[in-house]
């Protein structure tokens, strides 16, 4: 009966023993966890504040990307207008010179 009084003992300060093993191993489990929740909220605040600079520069850029398209157009307009203007130009010149060969040569046939 001693015997199995003194097994009894044994098994339960092994049971005890596994228990406090157990309740250390949660604890830090539960340590572990309380940091990665932190890391986690720390992350998500950070993704935040990105998303809000990205939404902030995605505006920016969209409205310089849209004034640079107005400049190409305003580009492509004026070099337009400036080329009927040279046209135009030559034009004159040609009905201007072919005038003057009129009138001169009719001013010479007078004399």
């Amino acid at each position: 009966m001693a015997q199995q009084g003194a097994s009894l003992q044994n098994y339960n300060n092994q049971l005890v023993s596994c228990l406090e093993e157990l309740k250390e191993s949660k604890a830090t489990l539960d340590s572990q966890i309380s940091e990665m929740e932190q890391e986690k909220y720390s992350i998500e605040k950070q993704l935040g504040v990105l998303t809000e600079k990205l939404s902030k520069v995605n505006e920016r850029l969209n409205k310089k990307v849209e004034a640079r398209s107005e400049y190409d157009r305003a580009i492509q307009e004026t070099e337009s207008a400036y080329l009927k203007i040279l046209e135009s130009s030559q034009t004159l010149l040609h009905v201007l010179k072919r005038e003057s060969t009129t009138l001169s040569k009719k001013t010479s046939e007078n004399k």
